[in-house]
Order: C-alpha cells, then sequence, then structure tokens
C-alpha cells in the first residue's frame, strides 16, 4: 500500500537519524554516575609536587617559563588527605559564602581551593561536594591568578605566583559582606594593595591599586589567568558539548578550543602552542567544563590580548590568560585595575544575569546552547517557567509536551486527517491496483488522480514523526547541558532526569539481587515508551508485505534499547508524546470515519492460530 510504504519511509529516516544522532552525540555515560564514591587511594607526599613556574613578561603576554627541575609531569593523583596537607603548606584566607567555600592563597594571593557548597557528585546526598579549585602539583590542579608583569623591572618588585601577600586589617574570611584586603610592598618604592571581594553566587572582584613611592615613573601590564593540569577526567567526547578553553573576544565573538585541539596545535618558536586574540574589547577568557566553568572578566571598555596555550613541560599544561593595558603610575600617584572572575555552576539565570548587570559582552555564550540556540534557548525558557510553577522538572517537560502538541495541532490534524482518508480509499486503491496490475505507470498514475480527486497528500503522515526530531533535538540538548536540570527528579526511581533510567528489565527492575551488563540496562522509562510507541504504530493496518510487517513489529524493541542510554527526562517526554499522540489520532481518525485498526491488531497478536489438520 501506498501508506504503507511512505509510513516506513518515514521510520527508516527516523532510524538513521537516531543512529546518528548516537554515534554523533550522545555522550559517555554521566560523569557523575560513573564516578565512584571515593576518589582516590592515598599518596606519598612530595615536596617538589609544590613546584610552580612564575609568569614572566614575554612580548607583552603571561609566559611561565620551563621548570628546570620537571619536563613533563604527569601531577600527582589528588585524594582528600593529599589535598588538605598541600593546603596546609601555606597560608590562606577563608572563603565562606552561601555557593562557596574554600581558601585563597597568600602565596600568588591564587585561587586554589574552592568547593561548590550545593553541588555534590552523584544524587547521594552525602556525597563530596564539587571541588571547583585545586593546589598545585596534583593531576587535577586547576588556579586562577591576578597579577602584574613588567620589563626592566628587578626580580622580585612585582606581585607574581611567588609573591607572598599579607592581610591588611583584622579581617580574615571572605564573605558576601566582608571583603579582604591584601597589601604587598616591595621594598623599592612600590606597594600593592587588593581588595578581593564576592557576592552571593560566583562572582569575585579583585580590584588591584598601586601607589609608587619612588622617584621614577614605573609602568606596569596586569595579567589575569586560569590554568590547569589536565582535562577533567569525563571530559566529553561529542559535538553536543564543548569542554575546553572558552572565550568572546570582543567583536571577533566567541572562541572555544577542546584540550585535545590545542594541544595538536604546531608549537611556536618558543615552543608553545598557542592562540592569541590580539587587542579586543570587551567579553571574558577561561576554561569551561559541562557545568561548572573559571573565567577572567577585564574591564570590558578597554582593549586587552587574551590567548589559550598549552605547555608541554609545565604541571599546569593547560591555560587562558589576559593581559590588559599598560599602567603608568606617576611618582607619588596610585592607579587602580578592577577585574572579575567567575567560579562556579553555569546556572542561566545566574549567567544572564552578570551579562546584564556588569555589562559582560556575551557572557551568556559560557553556555553551550549550540548552533540550534533559537530553539534550545526557547525551550528551557519554557521548561523553567514551568518548573517555578510546579516544583518538578519532570511535570514541567510533561506540560510543555502538552503545549507543543496544541501548537502543533494544526499540522498534526492535517496529517492525521490524511492518514483516515487514505484509509477509506484503500478499497479504492486495491482496484486500480488489480485493473492496472500489469500496468505500473498507468497504475501510478490512477493513484495519484485518486490522491487529487480525494485531497489526499500522501506523504502528510510522515510530517508528525520528522518534526518531532527538532523537538527531541531541543529538549536533549537542553537535558544535557544545564545544570538545572542535573541531578533533577521526577517520581519515583527517577532521581536525575539528566542521567539514564538506573533500573533494568533483566533483573525485574531491581527486584533480583544482581546486577546486570551496561548493554542491558533497559530500564522501567524505555519499556513504557516501548509500549506506547508499539501502540501507536498499531494504530495502522499490518503491513501485508512480511518485509514490512517485520519492521514494524521490531521497530519499538529497537527504539526502546536504543533509548535506553538517554536521559530519563527525554524517554518520558517521548512516551507521554507517544500517549498523547495515540489519543489525538483516535479522536481524528473516529471524526473521519474511518477504522482505528488497534484493536482488532491487539486481537489478531494473541488470537491462537488453528493448527494444521494431520493426514
Amino acid at each position: 500500500m501506498e501508506y504503507n510504504r511512505n509510513f516506513f519511509i518515514a521510520i527508516g529516516l527516523s532510524l538513521l537519524i537516531i543512529l546518528a544522532w548516537q554515534y554523533f552525540y550522545v555522550a559517555p555515560k554521566n560523569a557523575d554516575q560513573q564516578k565512584a564514591q571515593e576518589i582516590a587511594r592515598q599518596i606519598e607526599k612530595d615536596e617538589n609536587a609544590q613546584n610552580q613556574a612564575v609568569p614572566t613578561a614575554e612580548n607583552g603576554t603571561v609566559t611561565p617559563p620551563q621548570n628546570k627541575e620537571e619536563t613533563n609531569p604527569a601531577g600527582f593523583e589528588m585524594t582528600p588527605d593529599a589535598r588538605d596537607a598541600a593546603l596546609k603548606k601555606s597560608k590562606r584566607v577563608a572563603i565562606d559564602t552561601p555557593e562557596l567555600q574554600g581558601s585563597i592563597n597568600l602565596v600568588g594571593a591564587q585561587f586554589d581551593d574552592l568547593f561548590l557548597k550545593n553541588y555534590r557528585l552523584t544524587v547521594d546526598k552525602n556525597s563530596p561536594e564539587i571541588a571547583l579549585l585545586n593546589p598545585n602539583g596534583f593531576n587535577t590542579t586547576y588556579i586562577a591568578e591576578f597579577g602584574f608583569t613588567g620589563k626592566g623591572l628587578p626580580a622580585g618588585s612585582l606581585p607574581q605566583f611567588n609573591t607572598e601577600w599579607k592581610v591588611d586589617g583584622e579581617n580574615t574570611t571572605l564573605t558576601p559582606k566582608t571583603p579582604v584586603h591584601l597589601v604587598y610592598d616591595n621594598g623599592q618604592g612600590q606597594v600593592f594593595h587588593r581588595v578581593i571581594s564576592v557576592d552571593e553566587n560566583y562572582m569575585f572582584t579583585i580590584s588591584d591599586s598601586v601607589t609608587n613611592n619612588a622617584s621614577s615613573v614605573v609602568s606596569l601590564l596586569p595579567y589575569a589567568r586560569v590554568a590547569r593540569a589536565a582535562p577533567p577526567e569525563h571530559a566529553s567526547a561529542t559535538y553536543l558539548l564543548h569542554e575546553g578553553m572558552i572565550g568572546v573576544a570582543g567583536d571577533d565573538g566567541l572562541k572555544e578550543e577542546k584540550y585535545s585541539a590545542l594541544k595538536d596545535l604546531k608549537p611556536d618558536a618558543a615552543n608553545e602552542k598557542k592562540m592569541v586574540f590580539d587587542k579586543v574589547k570587551g567579553g571574558f577568557i577561561g576554561i569551561t567544563d559541562k557545568y561548572w566553568a573559571v573565567a577572567a572578566i577585564p574591564p570590558q571598555d578597554e582593549e586587552y590580548t587574551s590567548r589559550f596555550v598549552y605547555f608541554d613541560r609545565l604541571s599546569t599544561h593547560y591555560q587562558s590568560d589576559l593581559t590588559g593595558k599598560v599602567i603608568t603610575v606617576a611618582s607619588g600617584a596610585t592607579e587602580t585595575v578592577t577585574n572579575h572572575l567567575f567560579a562556579g555552576a553555569k546556572r542561566v539565570e545566574t549567567i544572564n544575569a552578570y551579562q546584564d548587570n556588569l555589562k559582560i559582552l556575551k557572557f551568556e555564550l559560557l553556555i553551550d546552547w549550540g548552533w540550534f540556540s533559537i530553539i534550545t534557548k526557547p525551550m528551557f525558557a519554557l521548561i523553567d517557567i514551568l518548573f517555578k510553577l510546579t516544583n518538578n522538572f519532570g511535570v514541567a517537560i510533561l506540560l510543555v509536551t502538552v503545549i507543543l502538541k496544541a501548537v502543533l495541532f494544526p499540522l498534526a490534524n492535517k496529517s492525521y486527517k490524511s492518514m483516515a482518508r487514505m484509509k477509506v480509499v484503500q478499497p479504492a486503491m486495491m482496484e486500480i491496483r488489480t485493473k492496472y496490475a500489469d500496468d505500473k505507470v498507468k497504475q501510478q498514475q490512477a493513484i495519484m488522480e485518486l490522491y487529487r480527486t480525494e485531497k489526499i497528500n500522501p506523504l502528510a503522515g510522515c510530517w508528525p514523526l520528522l518534526v518531532q526530531f527538532p523537538i527531541f533535538f531541543a529538549l536533549y540538548k537542553v537535558l544535557y547541558i544545564t545544570i538545572e536540570m542535573r541531578h533533577a527528579p521526577f517520581f519515583g526511581w527517577i532521581q536525575d532526569l539528566a542521567a539514564p533510567d538506573p533500573t533494568s528489565l533483566f533483573n525485574l527492575f531491581g527486584w533480583l539481587p544482581y546486577n546486570v551488563p551496561a548493554f542491558l540496562m533497559i530500564g522501567a522509562w524505555p519499556v513504557i515508551m516501548g509500549i506506547t510507541m508499539f501502540l501507536q504504530m498499531r494504530m495502522n493496518p499490518t503491513p501485508p508485505d512480511p518485509t514490512q510487517a517485520m519492521i514494524f513489529t521490531w521497530m519499538p524493541i529497537v527504539f526502546t534499547f536504543m533509548l535506553a542510554s538517554f536521559p530519563a527526562g527525554l524517554v518520558i517526554y517521548w512516551a507521554w508524546n507517544n500517549t498523547l499522540s495515540i489519543c489525538q489520532q483516535a479522536i481524528i481518525m473516529k471524526r473521519q470515519g474511518a477504522k482505528i485498526e488497534l484493536w482488532d491488531n491487539l486481537k489478531a497478536i494473541f488470537k491462537k492460530k488453528p493448527k494444521k489438520e494431520t493426514k
């Protein structure tokens, strides 16, 4: 039948799209689901683990020189005990906010100890908090630093990585209400004051004042850098999400480079692999993970130069840095420069507020909305509005599905009407095929004339399936990238809508006391989705062709296995969408006088075939 052929063409295209999607976009299993409860085994202490090169000025950029004791260190594996031991080796200023806790190293005034209070490794509320920044010497070293460089100045005269700052005043805890004041006197006439403040979320303000008590003019170049030893353990390997170096270079727009791509760049004469964005105004520079980011933000009205750099000889291999405009401090004068540091979770509302309030150019691009942001951003906005009304992202997804069904109703209604008319004219089509069985050209002409007479579009049945894919992609992207969806519960066993259903059909959804292999993790919701897909397909007559009938039977099973590794929120959407489609199609078919084949098809499945008579 013509309708069946078009129907299976649509299903075949759908299968190809999902297979391609599975191959190119579906990420490895959620990092948080794969991490063990313990972080690592204890390691021996090593005094050289803290060694780190000091940035110097080189052609107006921040270039760490080679570490003489190390040529290509891997860094020690970090454990809680080893991390605590490293932190105790230096004096520190505590950080305590509603969202953050940690400390600032007074050596270099370096941000190297930061935990996110409200985010944990797993859905277990007793699992460790996310450690965003970590001290030097480990394979997870991750730091942010601000300082000054300059030519023709004696060594140690400028505050850099190895500079030991002192606390000016009695406050030694940084909170949203109590900034910390640091001071460094180089003994050569210049006094550096640094005031560090933080808001209720993730934004630090670093205000540096330089007072020149010497008789000569001093020229300084402020810099900021974000550096880490290695990519995160479970960095995304898909094209769906960017993790690595990120920045907005003024009017040049978004700049991104994955860890592997930066590492594979051709080295320059200084044996550095880098990308340089020279003399830009506005934007930021930093490093982004799936859910978190650390970014240095210069004054938005001043020119600066930023870079992505890979060093194959240092304990921090990957670096995003910037250098601001030259500060000239006359004798007896004081000059001030203010930078910002974002270090935290990439919450959409928070990121957008910073962009608006601090006028940070395109700061929203810190969240990877992708090429189809015109779909993904409105999708998230709608889900977020409904979440604020229902306090459950799963319910919000169900409501979004209903709204989308209502918006697309005219298209679906037209499609289902055409499908219903196809069923009504099936007898006439069979007559045409019988009459012109030996002349395929006349047969097709007669069928097309029948379509025109009855005002039927034979491809109309494909549209409901094809229209779903942009929506499917947008929802998948939202579930995958937005931290709001991370560890967001639904009901019952679904405690993380962004992760696959944790149950399995093959141990009766946890009733049997054994674990099953990953490829057999077919959860309850994928099974529900498969059943709804099966019922939806049985709304139509079973194809007479055996091959088509086999596809008709096995398609729901294939989709069940494929979608089992997708986020639970997406599978719930698909199952609910199928259910609404069944109801919608049944109502329209009944109004058009077309027979609903569901019950007959189900009866045929369970009807016993008559036994053959034996002679």
